[in-house]
């Protein structure tokens, strides 16, 4: 077994891992409500069962880490698998420091599930190591990519415990005006996590269908002459065609009910590498993650949010905006030495300018300005409870737009990240 091969079986022990321990503190919290007798003790048996399964997952990330870096070559942070995969090891770092603090399983509850639904999302991109292009060949890739992967670490967990803030606080019983407003902005946060999960399912069902289908897009580049040259370039998808590329010609598509052909193209203004499959692919995530919402509140016959704000009973709140501040109060400095001071060494050392507003960059100011505001309304202003956990959450979809969203309507030198 090579080093490649041995860093797959070590990444797959590891979600495992986290799966189980997801599952034991699950049984942490519920379990604890039907053992009458010992529940403190209960919880916190589970709990530390939960932790430990969670450290063994967390080492077994650092063999796969090390291993595919022995097997690669090189740091595995240079393409969208290896960015998320490490992504998803930072919160489970963060999260461990975080828990080690508070101790409070039911965070586990909440964020584990968002590191392996990180995992999740990394599986879907293409596995293989490939080699570094030019810009991407320094050590400042090492020191840039995981720090600010760390920081955003720190922000997911900031957003697990601001979205467990809000669970706990939102009334919905409450028939006024702000009470119904928080309910739906609430409901809206679940929906667009149950997109993510739609995505996953959509990517893995599909797959295991072997459903295939294939377009020939028209590019139009500009050669060092500055003469617009035509290419054409293969496009290959594995859900079924919604949205076909830009200016592009189908070639082969499996029927999928009925449907023998896209229903519509990608606009032209979407500039991304292999945008219209990307839009695709978030069509299909809302249709899948709108049936399992839609299937949740039959199944519940209630809100969603109201159904899961009834575990937080005997939580308190204040613990919640606590634990989300100190995340994102530790994430911040290291966000803001990773994405922004480290990136621009970097982006001197490789393109010979500083700053030069690409998309990434940009958005990755946004980010940081974002948070910056959430400190200065928190510290400044008294933003706590609610408000500092609207923030929280709105922050970390902030920061998952520039991860993902960027790369699918913005043409820029980060573009490799986007394959």
């Amino acid at each position: 077994m090579n080093w490649l091969a041995f860093s797959s079986q070590a990444l797959l022990i590891a979600f495992v891992m986290y799966c189980l321990a997801f599952i034991s503190f699950v049984i942490a919290i519920a379990g604890s409500r039907f053992n009458n007798r010992e529940p403190e003790k209960h919880r916190k048996r589970w709990g530390n069962f939960a932790f430990f399964l969670i450290v063994v997952g967390f080492a077994a990330q650092v063999v796969y880490f090390f291993a595919r870096w022995a097997g690669g070559g090189h740091v595995p942070t240079s393409n969208m698998f290896e960015f998320m995969t490490f992504l998803g090891m930072m919160i489970m770092a963060a999260f461990i420091v975080i828990y080690l603090f508070y101790r409070a399983p039911l965070l586990g509850v909440f964020a584990a599930p968002v590191g392996i639904i990180i995992l999740a999302y990394a599986a879907v991109f293409p596995k293989e190591v490939q080699p570094l292009i030019p810009a991407l060949q320094s050590y400042w890739l090492y020191i840039h990519v995981t720090t600010a992967a760390l920081g955003e670490a720190f922000f997911a967990v900031g957003f697990a415990a601001g979205l467990m803030y809000l669970l706990c606080t939102v009334n919905y019983r409450d028939s006024g005006k702000i009470a119904r407003r928080e309910r739906f902005w609430l409901e809206m946060s679940l929906f667009v996590i149950l997109i993510v999960v739609g995505f996953i399912a959509d990517i893995f069902g599909f797959r295991a269908a072997g459903y295939e289908a294939e377009f020939v897009q028209q590019v139009v580049t500009v050669d060092q002459n500055g003469q617009p040259q035509t290419v054409e370039q293969k496009v290959e998808y594995t859900l079924p065609a919604l949205v076909k590329p830009y200016n592009s010609e189908k070639t082969h598509m499996d029927a999928f009910l009925g449907m023998n052909d896209a229903l519509f193209a990608a606009p032209g203004w979407m500039k991304g590498v292999n945008a219209g499959r990307k839009l695709n692919t978030i069509l299909w995530a809302i249709i899948t993650g709108a049936l399992l919402y839609a299937l949740l509140r039959l199944v519940l016959r209630k809100p969603v949010g109201a159904s899961f704000g009834g575990i937080m009973n005997g939580i308190d709140p204040d613990d919640l905006d606590e634990i989300c501040y100190r995340a994102i109060a530790i994430g911040f400095p290291i966000y803001t030495l990773g994405a922004l001071v480290f990136a621009m060494i970097w982006a001197q050392e490789a393109w010979g300018r500083f700053w030069g507003f690409d998309p990434k960059e940009t958005w990755a100011l946004i980010t940081w300005l974002f948070y910056t505001l959430f400190l200065h309304l928190r510290l400044s202003r008294g933003w706590q409870g609610k408000k500092s956990s609207w923030l929280a959450v709105i922050g970390f979809i902030v920061v998952m737009f520039t991860l993902i969203g960027v790369n699918l309507i913005i043409a820029g030198l980060h573009s490799y990240a986007g394959v």
